[in-house]
């Protein structure tokens, strides 16, 4: 399995650890990430892509804002930021990580997994 889809910072109770691992196998971040910034395909690494407008984190003078297909993970080279998608969606939009499941999951048409209620 591909080392950035292990970057879940911590636990979350509400989706199972696989469950959020097999949605994340699903997701390409370059398509994810073109929804909220512009990118443009590297000459030298096609499977690599830079913000056209630079780090959407922090002001900066030269695009330093990558996106690695193969990797499936962003990494900017000013500021540090990294992470999978999920890290993305939580970052840039200031969403929970249940809100960027959730958006993944309606945007790539996957059933959420069933969660059993306790009975009081």
């Amino acid at each position: 399995m591909n080392n950035s889809l292990l970057t879940l910072k911590k636990e979350h109770k509400k989706y199972p650890k696989e469950w959020v691992y097999s949605l994340l196998l699903k997701v390409d971040i370059v398509r994810v990430v073109q929804k909220f910034i512009s990118l443009k395909r590297r000459k030298k690494n096609k499977s690599e892509y830079i913000a056209q407008k630079g780090c959407p984190f922090h002001k900066e003078k030269t695009p330093s804002f990558t996106v690695s297909q193969t990797k499936q993970f962003y990494h900017c080279f000013g500021c540090g930021v990294h992470g999978n998608v999920i890290n993305f969606l939580m970052e840039y939009n200031y969403w929970t990580f249940e809100e960027s499941v959730r958006y993944l999951a309606r945007l790539y048409k996957v059933k959420l997994p069933y969660r059993k209620t306790k009975k009081k």
